[in-house]
């Protein structure tokens, strides 16, 4: 997921599904006979159109833009056994306070129509090739491009499906993690990069865990982290990554939990990629997190740098802005521009037009070139770099042997001095490169 030359561009796994998938799985989530053949075939070609629209749009680490799912997690009924109980209804702790919202949130066509049956009996594998057949599909679109595939983590599984028969929050989430293992080396075998989708490390906080205090809530997500590293043991770090989402909803959001309240915990997860909100209205000022908070070295993240919920096209400069701010932060080369969550997080979710879609996957491309062209192109070292200072500049910071522009006031200090007869003299000393540069040729 690192680049040394440019940043790359993702996206967080659902994208619009055509028409005509939409009502053969919308009748197949309500109980009508579909012909599995006949699905399979839809959404095999669905794949290849999605990841041509990817391509299109500039994208680089593309995805089957979750065709086969009903939603990226309750996807997971029709390949395990054990999920045969009622629903039961979440409640959204942030809604509570507008049920005006609440109706629109929960009138959503997708919304509406999911299903999420109680765990009610031991959790095995039912279709051991169902995530084979995502990989297949995925494969034969691609071709040499990169690409991801997603996964529920036992830990949202356990917060859409209600536990009925485990006698344990802990053995309830270790057999799912049992039973999804599988999936995810399924995945990586593959050689596609792995997403684990983990909205309950945050939206967690005011659905599943709304009653408890910030220490326990912690405490659960702990807890969580390890059912998915014992998960994922088999699955090399670097070929994965989890998603950390608050809800894909337009709502107030006023009860998520902050990014710095949780951001230790997930460090702790396996996975090297860390793919998460930070540019809707909620959650974009979290960038200064990492002012404070060290990435460890062996992490990447992957900010939304598009409001997944808005039909609003971002500017490309708004993007190269938002990729910048953590660019400066935790180095050029550990940053990957992505999207807040999904758009099309249930099938028949409309919040985003699919033409905006696309249109705004393209802005996000060009706002990484541009970008890419401040932080990669600006500078270039030397190819002869030879040991010493650089030439003397008047504007501008360099980090110490990367060419990586830093904020001035982490590298230029000024130092002032006042003569007898008053006159001041102020000398700036900066943090230089140990080798020369040269500007690129234009």
């Amino acid at each position: 997921m690192r680049s040394t030359d440019r940043f790359l561009t993702t996206h967080t796994g659902s994208l619009p599904r055509p028409a005509d998938l939409i009502r053969m799985m919308f009748a197949k989530e309500e109980g009508v006979p579909v012909d599995p053949s006949a699905l399979d075939a839809r959404i095999r070609s669905a794949v290849a159109e999605v990841v041509s629209k990817q391509v299109g749009a500039g994208v680089d680490l593309v995805n089957d833009g979750e065709m086969s799912k009903p939603s990226y997690a309750t996807y997971v009924k029709d390949r395990l056994d054990g999920f045969g109980g009622q629903s039961h209804p979440l409640q959204y702790r942030d809604l509570v306070e507008f049920p005006e919202m609440a109706a629109r949130v929960f009138g959503d066509p997708g919304r509406s129509r999911r299903r999420t049956p109680a765990c009610n009996g031991p959790i095995s594998v039912r279709d051991p090739q169902a995530a084979r057949r995502d990989a297949d599909n995925l494969k034969s679109a691609v071709g040499r491009q990169a690409g991801f595939l997603t996964a529920a983590s036992p830990g949202v599984i356990s917060l859409f499906f209600h536990n009925d028969h485990y006698p344990s929050h802990e053995a309830y989430l270790f057999a799912i993690a049992e039973a999804m293992r599988q999936e995810y080396e399924t995945i990586a075998a593959a050689g596609f990069v792995l997403q684990v989708d983990c909205p309950d490390l945050g939206m967690g906080r005011h659905i599943q865990f709304a009653d408890l205090g910030l220490e326990q809530f912690r405490k659960m997500a702990r807890l969580h982290i390890d059912a998915l590293n014992h998960a994922l043991a088999r699955v090399p770090p670097e070929q994965a990554r989890v998603h950390l989402c608050w809800g894909n909803y337009e709502g107030p959001h006023h009860h998520d939990v902050p990014l710095a309240d949780i951001i230790d915990v997930v460090f702790t997860a396996r996975p090297s990629g860390i793919s998460f909100e930070a540019s809707n209205p909620r959650h974009a000022h979290e960038w200064r997190v990492f002012e404070h908070v060290k990435l460890p070295d062996d992490k990447v993240l992957i900010p939304g740098v598009l409001d997944s919920t808005t039909n609003f096209i971002e500017h490309p400069d708004l993007v190269a802005e938002r990729i910048g701010r953590y660019a400066r932060l935790v180095g050029r080369e550990r940053v990957v521009a992505g999207t807040d969550c999904g758009f099309g997080t249930w099938v028949g979710q409309a919040a985003v037009v699919p033409d905006i879609v696309w249109a705004k996957l393209a802005s996000m491309a060009e706002g990484a070139r541009r970008a890419t062209k401040e932080f990669f192109l600006l500078f270039q070292p030397a190819s002869n770099c030879v040991p010493g200072w650089s030439r003397s500049i008047t504007s501008g910071a360099w980090s110490e042997g990367t060419g990586l522009p830093l904020r001035a006031s982490r590298s230029i200090s000024a130092h002032t001095t006042r003569s007898a007869t008053g006159a001041v003299t102020s000398r700036w000393s900066m943090r230089m490169p140990k080798f020369l540069w040269k500007l690129p040729a234009r």
